[in-house]
């Protein structure tokens, strides 16, 4: 049970102090609150002096809504006894008399002194400084997450550190946020200590003079006091805790707490202390200036910055000793090569493989190194966000580094570990594709643009306008090499799905999935047997982002015992809407087909063996099929259109393997994998030549 009330300690708290709006308090209580009300206001402005970080102390903004209503609640209390007793109790009196002195008039414009410098200054400056800082953090959360992207894909830091960053972020502006309307209550509680002033002041006059029949000398010292009194303890409070809003959200840059970054800081000026220290020994002589005071303070200042400056002389002096002393040791000799491989674990160092890696000459490094502002890790950052959103995969980190073997203007992309595209691009130049029919010719470089082979030419960038003016497409040098590692990781991404990131994927969907995953995995689907069907899809542009459906037609079509090629195709059916947008432009798609003669064909070669169901075509067919294939290519060229070819679901796994060896770019499909409201236009149909058919005849005979 005791437990239990301080686990709500809090609760209770709050819902005790809004009784205090309602039940009269008797004076010790209240003495006693006013009290702990000053030491927790002392308490919140030392904590902010002494914390370098503001959300080490992120409960500030709720604990000012508390302390407000607990300050606003005893002073409602207060207010009921000086109106109905005239006796609030020792505090309230003692400090009424302390400000006063038995000056009313005194008291009063002191006490409104505090009052406007809390409201005017020190409030509002937190208010401002509070709404700027709420502005300027939620602008500049974009530019911090991907920084936090490019030193994760740099390799700087792991998932675990950039996971905290990326919350410690989000907590950063919800804590800015809530400031900017904290400070609000702030201002809101400085405006409300002036209204019940004077309603004490004025409610009390009535009542002394009306109620009680007192003197109006005696009812004006008695209410002065203690309308004085209660609104310097609860001012007292209010201006603490409006300093310590101030000072929590001006704690922009700091490397330890207040007290010491002011004394390390000042420690490090010393000549701007002797300065001003001189400065006031030379007003001190001159006539009609208070020479003491300002010659005690030149002189303190003074032989303070004197003494700072011979510590920091001798700190040098003792760092240059160190320094020299590590200079005479002989550095420890680097073990040798085949020292240093006798450690067996030393040679494994060796053996790792990174999954995707670039390298540069050394003419591209400041288009990479971001501290010449090169933008190449940023670009990389928002690519594979947009590649995770189109096909469901987060491709891992890509290693860059130069490399001295490479050309200045070459780079290289290596898939785990093996060279699979190379470029070269001129960083001054610009790169023009040329288009089918230029208006005009352009001065450049004549060259291949690395990622699709259009033929293009280097161009100054003084031509660029002109270039296209003329129908050429102009495209940065950072762009050109950016595309061609997006398409080169697009055309691999099959490779880079591995066991653990198949795991990966399960766990995500476990997390909006949990049944069907614990159903299916891996009772029915082994994450082998899923990681096989990710990859046929991720191999032929198919996204995976529905993990879901992919997983609830694996599992069906597993339990009739087809082989993966089977479970693919039966996944692709299922996908038909994703696969549809992939490829279909405006409600049409354009196709080449083949003929029932070529399908039956094509069948008629499958042929099963211990490994599965293969593709054994004769090579007379194929030869026709690819003839074919390649004068109707020519007309997706010319729609520039992505090349599909259409057939039927018992064979397009099949024949998709045997087709891509010679057009890579060509895609497969098969008609369930079309939805019906695409419009279908065939550009092309693979037929069996004349002697094919004479000879088939011939057989039939």
């Amino acid at each position: 049970m005791l437990r239990r009330i301080l686990d709500n300690a809090i609760a209770l708290f709050v819902v005790i102090v809004v009784m205090f709006l309602f039940i009269p308090l008797p004076p010790q209580i209240l003495d006693i609150l006013l009290v702990i009300n000053i030491g927790l206001s002392i308490m919140i402005l030392m904590i902010t002096m002494n914390i370098s970080d503001a959300l080490e102390f992120s409960i500030f903004p709720s604990l000012l809504l508390i302390t407000t209503l607990f300050r606003l609640g005893l002073n409602v209390s207060s207010t009921r006894m000086i109106l109905t007793t005239g006796d609030p109790g020792v505090v309230i009196r003692n400090f009424g008399q302390l400000i006063t002195q038995g000056n009313i008039v005194v008291g009063f414009v002191i006490f409104f002194i505090i009052v406007l410098v809390q409201l005017i200054v020190i409030t509002k400056g937190a208010e401002r400084v509070s709404e700027v800082a709420a502005r300027f953090t939620l602008d500049a959360m974009p530019g911090k997450q991907m920084a936090i992207d490019a030193d994760l894909s740099s390799g700087l830091i792991d998932e675990q550190q950039a996971r905290t960053r990326r919350e410690k972020i989000q907590k950063e502006a919800d804590f800015y946020g809530a400031m900017d309307g904290a400070t609000k209550i702030v201002k809101g509680d400085s405006t409300m200590s002036i209204v019940i002033t004077i309603i004490n002041l004025v409610g009390g006059i009535i009542i002394g003079m009306v109620v009680n029949g007192g003197s109006i000398g005696d009812v004006m010292s008695r209410y002065c006091i203690l309308t004085i009194g209660d609104g310097l303890v609860s001012q007292i409070p209010s201006l603490m805790i409006s300093t310590a809003t101030g000072m929590i959200v001006t704690r922009s840059v700091s490397d330890g707490s207040l007290n010491i970054d002011v004394l390390s800081q000042f420690k490090a000026q010393p000549r701007a202390i002797m300065a001003t220290g001189i400065i006031l020994l030379f007003l001190s002589v001159i006539p009609g200036t208070p020479t003491i005071p300002l010659g005690l303070g030149g002189i303190v200042l003074l032989a303070g910055g004197l003494f700072t400056d011979r510590q920091m002389e001798r700190q040098k002096a003792v760092e240059a000793a160190a320094a020299e002393r590590a200079a005479e040791v002989p550095p420890e000799a680097a073990p040798s090569e085949s020292d240093y491989y006798k450690d067996i674990n030393n040679v494994y160092s060796l053996l790792a493989v990174e999954p995707i890696e670039m390298e540069f000459g050394y003419s591209l490094i400041p288009m990479v190194d971001e501290t010449h502002g090169g933008k190449l890790i940023s670009r990389i950052v928002i690519f594979r966000r947009q590649y995770a959103q189109d096909m469901g995969f987060v491709f891992p980190s890509i290693r860059l580094h130069d490399s001295s073997s490479l050309g200045t203007n070459q780079y290289v992309i290596r898939i785990k570990g093996e060279e699979v595209a190379r470029g070269e691009i001129l960083v001054d130049y610009y790169l023009a594709l040329e288009p089918a029919a230029p208006l005009g010719e352009i001065d450049g470089i004549e060259t291949i643009e690395p990622a699709y082979g259009i033929p293009s030419r280097w161009i100054l960038p003084e031509n660029k306008e002109m270039a296209e003016i003329y129908g050429y497409t102009v495209i940065d040098p950072l762009s050109v090499m950016l595309t061609h590692l997006g398409e080169t990781v697009k055309k691999h991404a099959y490779e880079l799905l591995n066991r653990a990131e198949t795991i990966q994927l399960v766990e995500n969907l476990k997390r909006t999935s949990p049944e069907l995953v614990a159903e299916a995995v891996p009772n029915i689907v082994s994450y082998a047997t899923l990681e096989k069907i990710l990859r046929n899809l991720l191999q032929e542009g198919v996204p995976i982002k529905d993990l879901g459906t992919i997983l609830e037609t694996a599992v069906d079509a597993l339990s009739q015992g087809r082989d993966i090629t089977m479970v693919t195709e039966q996944v692709r059916g299922a996908l038909s809407r994703t696969i549809t947008r992939r490829f279909c432009e405006d409600g049409q798609l354009r196709v080449i087909t083949l003929d029932a003669e070529v399908e039956k064909k094509i069948i008629a070669s499958l042929t099963r063996n211990d490994q599965g169901i293969y593709l054994a075509m004769g090579p007379d067919l194929m030869q026709q099929i690819i003839s074919q294939l390649s004068e109707h290519m020519k007309k997706f060229g010319e729609l520039s259109q992505t090349p599909v070819i259409l057939v039927s679901q018992v064979i397009r796994g099949y024949f998709s393997k045997m087709i891509t060896q010679f057009y890579p770019n060509l895609y497969v499909l098969s008609f369930n994998e079309i939805t019906s409201s695409v419009q279908i236009q065939a550009l092309g149909n693979i037929t069996l030549d004349a002697p094919a058919r004479a000879e088939r005849r011939a057989v039939g005979t």
